[in-house]
């Protein structure tokens, strides 16, 4: 457009130079003879002239044509030709599963089948390794000039559902492509080049950068690809009603036309239990002006998330899908699940000599089980610390701090605090300071435990006061006359195990007195247990590895092996001889189940969830730190012919017009 435009004006003016005439100014002179060709010229008044054979002007409108041609930035496609040294870098990640290639085929299919192309281009001399890459990366060969071995290996990547990134492909390539060739027996010397087949769709493309080589990036996939997807899922219980459990889903449409009435499916244990066709979802490629004019022409309003109520009164696995449209390029991201456990039933440990009040309280909750003992029958439990952690959701010390605690588990501390951990109490004088008379200064009104409590009458008449490290989680804070603030009531975790302090006695309080003191403790029971805001996180992303504590083996009574079996087919797990156990990566979206099953381990739900990988629109560049050499599409390498026009054509015209403008000159 620019080089139109340049055009549109230029070469106008360029005529119009060569059709006016020169304006003579009138001399007199004594002889004419030696002015003939001055009266020529003047025998004419007219502004303008007949445009004559000019070999000036058919050089300067040709050089300008040039000039326009390289402005305009022409690009010439060629089938790249591999160099000496190649590092081969292939895409695995979820949005490389999308089915926009030709015939259907996936992004992966098309870049492995590029890459083979590329290795048919070797020379006898050349060589070139391969690295497959997501939010990891793995050599998949390394450096050989055997195009069989190369081609064969990459046959063999093969997908995942991860994360994209390339500073850790980048990293290998550049410690591969520096080391010696083995193979040839000699160094590698030569700057290598490297081949990027992506989609470009990468969580660090603005920060990654390849120092010690040239890279050529080949683009996968089509700008205008289809894909509906479930960017996140929530799953919470009710307080009050913990069977009922409330499923929110959010979805994205990252095609480029609206898509309307788009039915969303609610499962259970592989039960239909809903259907909504309520979504109206606009391309997330468009603008805040693009959504107004079409709210304006159709009246109608984008509904991008769904939103359901169940009851669930045992464990369950929740699935949300999309029913995907026609043309829709990627699976992975068209569901998600959630396991839900089921709803506990506590099992509650009070270490107290006497507290009439909360045993009372304690004896009259609906609890499983609840044990109370004297500080002393709770140092001889300890000879058995797993079994305490594995017998008790929650432990509560009235007034008494053990000698040591559990590996893990849930604690509650009425005027105590948990040994050898952060949380210590000031002092002053070599003494913990007590602070006298403190009254509530604020509270935080949406945290679960005060849940619909006012905290505002709360009185203590004694307490002490506690050094909070900035993780704690300060939930009521109390005040004096002086107008310190002071932490009565706060949270704090410490390796696996989660300690809420209510830094007081609640004999030397008004708490046991007030109303809201049995919702307090219920609220604060189920928080121990459920989490925070009751959330029920049993999923993960692709690519973790979850860690299985010994405990729970234990208590399945796995002693040496058990097999996950899921999307990826069964996989036999080793028990090491202690120690947790680390199950491998998870790189594909659904449903894994432990056999036998392990407590808290049964099933574990891996979902995408992720607006970078379901965005399947292609970049232009896959790093933005630092330029590349070139950008290939279709399996050829786009290259510019600017500098080309101007070095080989542009400026020889440019010498050769000055050449005959200078002999015209002198003639």
């Amino acid at each position: 457009m620019a080089a139109l435009i340049t055009a549109g004006l230029a070469v106008p003016v360029l005529l119009l130079l060569y059709f006016l005439k020169l304006r003579m100014r009138e001399q007199l002179v004594s002889s004419t003879f030696l002015w003939k060709k001055a009266i020529q010229d003047l025998q004419v008044n007219a502004p303008f002239q007949r445009l004559r054979r000019n070999l000036l002007l058919l050089l300067q409108l040709l050089l300008l044509l040039l000039i326009l041609l390289a402005l305009a930035r022409p690009v010439l496609n060629i089938s790249a030709a591999a160099r000496d040294v190649s590092v081969i870098l292939i895409d695995r990640s979820a949005s490389m599963s999308a089915t926009d290639g030709e015939g259907g085929q996936s992004r992966l299919n098309e870049a492995k089948a590029r890459a083979k192309a590329l290795v048919d281009t070797l020379g006898q001399d050349a060589t070139a390794m391969v690295i497959a890459f997501d939010d990891s990366a793995e050599t998949v060969q390394l450096f050989t000039s055997d195009r069989v071995q190369l081609k064969g290996k990459i046959d063999s990547i093969t997908g995942t559902d991860r994360r994209s990134r390339l500073e850790k492909a980048f990293a290998l390539a550049e410690a591969q492509a520096l080391a010696p060739i083995p193979e040839q027996l000699r160094p590698n010397s030569k700057k290598p080049d490297v081949y990027l087949f992506s989609d470009g769709r990468a969580l660090d493309r603005k920060e990654a950068v390849l120092h010690t080589a040239d890279l050529r990036y080949e683009r996968i996939g089509k700008l205008d690809t289809k894909n509906v997807a479930i960017v996140a899922l929530q799953a919470k219980r009710n307080y009050e009603r913990p069977t009922q459990v409330q499923v929110f889903a959010r979805f994205a449409n990252y095609g480029i036309e609206p898509v309307e009435n788009a039915d969303v499916l609610l499962s259970v244990d592989g039960q239909v239990q809903q259907v909504s066709q309520k979504l109206i979802l606009l391309p997330e490629r468009w603008t805040d002006q693009q959504r107004e004019a079409w709210g304006r022409e159709t009246g109608k309003l984008a509904r991008v998330s769904v939103d359901f109520t169940l009851d669930l009164p045992a464990a369950s696995v929740i699935r949300v899908e999309n029913r995907p449209a026609a043309g829709d390029a990627l699976a992975a991201d068209d569901f998600a699940q959630i396991v839900i456990p089921p709803p506990r039933s506590l099992s509650v440990l009070l270490v107290s000599d006497s507290n009439p009040y909360l045993s009372k309280l304690m004896e009259l909750m609906k609890l499983r089980n609840y044990t109370r003992l004297a500080p002393a029958g709770f140092e001889e439990l300890m000879d058995d610390p797993q079994k305490v952690a594995t017998d008790y959701d929650v432990v509560i010390f009235d007034r008494y701090t053990p000698k040591q605690l559990p590996p893990t588990g849930n604690f509650v501390w009425f005027g105590a605090l948990p040994p050898n951990t952060k949380l210590k109490p000031a002092m002053e004088n070599g003494k913990p300071i007590m602070l006298k008379e403190v009254g509530v200064l604020d509270w935080k009104r949406s945290h679960p435990i005060l849940h619909n409590l006012n905290m505002q009458r709360l009185y203590v008449g004694e307490m002490m006061r506690v050094e909070t490290p900035p993780s704690a989680e300060v939930i009521v804070t109390g005040t004096q006359t002086t107008g310190a603030d002071i932490p009565m009531i706060f949270k704090y975790s410490e390796g696996r195990s989660t300690h809420v302090v209510i830094a007081f006695d609640l004999l030397l309080s008004n708490l046991p007195l007030r109303q809201l003191f049995p919702p307090f403790m219920d609220n604060l029971m189920r928080y121990m247990t459920m989490g925070a805001e009751m959330d029920l996180k049993q999923s993960t992303l692709p690519g973790a590895t979850p860690i299985i504590p010994r405990l729970n083996l234990q208590q399945a009574g796995v002693a040496e092996e058990f097999r996950l079996n899921g999307p990826m087919g069964s996989i036999k797990v080793s028990v090491p001889a202690s120690g947790d156990v680390v199950l491998p990566a998870l790189n594909k979206v659904g449903l894994y189940t432990s056999q036998p099953p392990i407590p808290q381990f049964e099933k574990i739900a891996v979902n995408l969830l992720d607006d970078n990988e379901s965005n399947l629109q292609p970049e232009d560049k896959p790093v933005v730190a630092a330029e590349t050499t070139s950008v290939g599409v279709g399996g050829k390498s786009a290259t510019e012919l600017w500098w080309w026009i101007l070095a080989c054509a542009a400026v020889p015209l440019c010498m050769v017009e000055w050449l005959i403008y200078t002999r015209r000159m002198h003639l």
